[in-house]
């Protein structure tokens, strides 16, 4: 057969420039997206008004109030929880080239769920509001993330024991974190059995995930957490696309796969720590979007980690824009949401899985 050897450069561009137009459409997919959700809710603000408030062409206070006090937060903060999830997810994936790792399924939201809680309801961080739109604020944040990073740290040096022991295979390390899930449930169960009414209340607000509990404040700390964070991921992009060939040709290429890999689950840990001890558990984003992106622009970390971040933040995004506009003026939590999409994903990947 007639191999045509002047062809194949035209059709590698070819092959990147669609990568690269995917990335360039959920750019102004989310763009579009983020503009609709501000303007949707309870009290519809029109779209132009939205963008003349953002480029500061409108002096109206009312509108200026609904979008920079609650609107524009709440729907940065699901873009960037969104981005800092899912990539969390694709590392995850990656090094330890589990196809169900993410910081949802491997126990690891739950141990900084946990944590978080600890610190709440133990060492005092979280007060209790009157009013259901602000009822848990995190009055310390630095301590509450150190909590939950500290047991993040805990479920992932677990993880990654196993995961060298006798070199386990997928199954097992699905199935133990399903375990770490399970135990650290338990310990907030633990603890919201020896609780008070109102730490209680504040206990089962706070475990819903919800992107609306971040002020401007708590979304600087997501922003600058999640930024270090991704640009760990792409930076190692490279090296992510070695291991995934397998560690010992990583090795022959010169690759220290122990190093990057506890390197990628504790940069991924702290990320998932900051998300949860602000906004609460949400799950499966960081399992869905990857696999999404996964099956349209293929394996390269260089283009699979941004279409990760974007497909994270479009998931989130309208997950939460839905969760506020379904049953308006009442909220629902987005993580409700994101469960009834990742479910059923989480199932269809276990059966292809053990299919295969």
């Amino acid at each position: 057969m007639h191999l045509d050897h002047a062809r194949f450069p035209e059709e590698y561009v070819r092959y990147i420039k669609g990568k690269y137009l995917f990335l360039i459409l959920c750019v102004l997919f989310i763009l579009i997206l983020f503009l609709f959700s501000i303007s949707v809710g309870a009290v519809p603000v029109p779209l132009d008004t939205v963008v003349r408030v953002i480029f500061g062409q409108e002096s109206t206070l009312k509108w200026k109030s609904i979008i920079w006090n609650i609107r524009f937060p709440r729907a940065l903060t699901a873009v960037i929880a969104g981005v800092g999830l899912a990539a969390a997810g694709a590392a995850m994936q990656s090094i330890l080239r589990n196809p169900l790792g993410s910081p949802f399924t491997l126990g690891i939201s739950q141990a900084a769920a946990f944590g978080a809680a600890m610190s709440v309801m133990l060492i005092g961080t979280g007060i209790m509001h009157s009013t259901g739109a602000d009822a848990v604020t995190i009055t310390n944040p630095y301590i509450t993330t150190a909590t939950a990073f500290l047991f993040c740290l805990l479920a992932t040096a677990f993880l990654l024991a196993i995961a060298k022991l006798r070199h386990a295979s997928t199954e097992v390390l699905v199935l133990t974190g399903v375990a770490l899930g399970s135990l650290f449930t338990a310990g907030t169960m633990f603890l919201q059995y020896f609780a008070d009414d109102v730490q209680l209340a504040a206990m089962v607000f706070w475990t819903f995930g919800d992107v609306g509990r971040a002020s401007w404040d708590e979304l600087a700390v997501i922003t600058a957490i999640v930024s270090i964070g991704t640009v760990f991921f792409f930076f190692n992009s490279w090296n992510y696309n070695a291991i995934d060939t397998g560690d010992e040709t990583a090795k022959g290429l010169g690759i220290h796969v122990e190093r990057i890999r506890l390197l990628t689950m504790v940069v991924a840990s702290l990320v998932t720590a900051v998300i949860i001890s602000f906004v609460g558990v949400i799950g499966f984003v960081g399992l869905v979007c990857p696999h999404m992106v996964r099956r349209i622009i293929g394996d390269d970390h260089r283009f699979l980690l941004a279409g990760s971040c974007l497909a994270g933040g479009i998931v989130l995004l309208a997950a939460d824009t839905v969760a506020r506009t379904l049953m308006a003026p009442h909220v629902f939590p987005v993580a409700i949401l994101t469960a009834f999409l990742g479910a059923p994903v989480f199932i269809y990947l276990l059966i292809r899985g053990y299919h295969r």
